[in-house]
């Protein structure tokens, strides 16, 4: 597959990717699907903005790029058409890179909060975090720790595992396109390169 059109493949895939990070983000600001009475009962794991800010906002910017570059029209430089086409390639390798860290942002603050567990009203009137290194994922019997939200641990759970599976096949994209940006760095897009049978450099 030409460079190029590689690079457009990953970045459709990544917009939708960094739409449903941010969606799932913002659920998490409803544990049990309702309208908490004070913000400060929620985990603070919600507030680092993982999906929003890791899997979403710094995912859009490589996610541009890449949808661009089968289109850029560079005119080249120092009589060299296929230059200015190179150069966005290899541009496309740097945000990739701001794309890999921001996916691994949000991945972390996924992980450390499935294994910490959610910030819950406890038994005796005060709210904490009731788990310890993740035992409450085999052992559903302590969910009882949790008076409330409503379905606080299945709604967290659930969500944050979506971040952290979003998060990983982001991370895996990006570092497809290194290795695609790479390619176009080296050679140029398909046809610049004439292994598609070109005569011009797309």
């Amino acid at each position: 597959m030409c460079t190029g059109s590689c690079a457009k493949c990953l970045g459709g895939t990544l917009i939708p990717l960094s739409v449903f990070a941010c969606l799932a983000n913002i659920l998490l600001f409803f544990p049990g699907g309702k309208v908490i009475e004070d913000s400060i009962h929620l985990s603070e794991e919600v507030w680092f903005f993982g999906g929003v800010l890791g899997s979403g906002v710094l995912m859009l910017f490589p996610s541009l790029v890449f949808l661009g570059l089968k289109n850029n029209d560079c005119c080249g430089c120092c009589g060299n058409e296929s230059c200015g086409k190179r150069f966005a390639m290899f541009t496309s390798t740097i945000f990739a890179v701001i794309g890999f860290l921001g996916a691994g942002y949000s991945f972390i603050i996924s992980a450390i909060s499935i294994n910490r567990g959610p910030k819950c009203h406890l038994a005796d009137t005060t709210w904490g975090y009731p788990f310890q290194n993740g035992d409450y994922l085999n052992d559903k019997s302590l969910w009882n720790k949790c008076q409330k939200p409503e379905n606080v641990i299945p709604w967290n759970l659930t969500l944050f595992s979506i971040l952290m599976v979003i998060a990983m096949i982001q991370m895996v994209l990006c570092v497809i396109q290194v290795v695609n940006g790479l390619l176009g760095t080296l050679c140029g897009d398909c046809q610049c390169c004439g292994c598609c049978g070109g005569d011009a450099p797309v």
